[in-house]
């Protein structure tokens, strides 16, 4: 019974990331408008998801301890280390402007979706009602985030069937994550890996998304573009909010 939970929260949570797939009723002049606020939205959702769920709960987790914040400084340096890396590769020494934030966003939200299988599947096991909580809350925050994803796969340069794919797959990790702490039946402890987890959001969503914002000089772009970031901190409020 609790293996049939486990994957079918983890097939619904996978399922979450095909919300991106309405975007495939625009067409391409349609899309392009929505673009800033995807990503706008896709910020303010990386960002409250750092500083509002994953660092709370690793506080709980690990205690307001230097490992908690050294972990989350370790998760932000080491997407800065590979950025360079992809950087790099992409350009093959050439000069180019190009910054990697498509493969960035699919690693950060493929280690999110892991962790997060890992913890809710815990959860589960010691409480069931309890466990389907945590995923409820979980799945609220989502929903902006894989959005916002898709957006920003597009954004780097991506077909739009291409990024849903690869969204869908990041998306997976979940089920994995879930399937990995049923079969070692509570052994994982994932508690050090969630600061690491938020300091990859923190770095996508303040060095990579935030500076993409500031260049369309409209104003009424600007406010939509705020409108939406303040929407994905919103959410990830309410999800923080009904999780405590």
């Amino acid at each position: 019974m609790e293996l049939a939970l486990v994957v079918g929260l983890g097939v619904a949570m996978t399922s979450i990331a095909m919300v991106g797939s309405v975007t495939l009723l625009f067409s391409e002049a349609q899309f392009a408008r929505l673009l800033a606020p995807l990503v706008a939205l896709a910020a303010g959702s990386l960002l409250g998801g750092a500083f509002w769920l994953m660092l709370p709960e690793a506080v709980r987790q690990l205690g307001n301890t230097p490992a908690t914040w050294v972990g989350f400084v370790a998760g932000f340096v080491a997407f800065f280390l590979l950025e360079q890396v992809l950087h790099w590769h992409h350009c093959h020494r050439a000069p180019s402007h190009h910054r990697p934030v498509g493969q960035l966003i699919l690693v950060a939200d493929a280690l999110h979706n892991f962790i997060g299988g890992l913890t809710v599947t815990a959860v589960v096991l010691v409480d069931v009602r309890l466990g389907i909580a945590t995923w409820a809350a979980a799945a609220l925050h989502e929903v902006p985030q894989e959005l916002g994803d898709f957006g920003i796969l597009v954004n780097s340069g991506w077909g739009r069937r291409r990024a849903l794919a690869w969204n869908v797959a990041s998306g997976a990790t979940f089920l994995i994550g879930g399937l990995l702490a049923w079969a070692l039946s509570g052994a994982v402890d994932v508690a050090y890996l969630i600061p690491i987890a938020a300091g990859n959001f923190a770095y996508i969503g303040a060095t990579d998304l935030l500076p993409e914002l500031t260049t369309d000089p409209a104003l009424a772009s600007k406010l939509w573009t705020v409108l939406a970031f303040a929407t994905g901190l919103g959410a990830i409020a309410v999800a923080a909010a009904l999780g405590g």
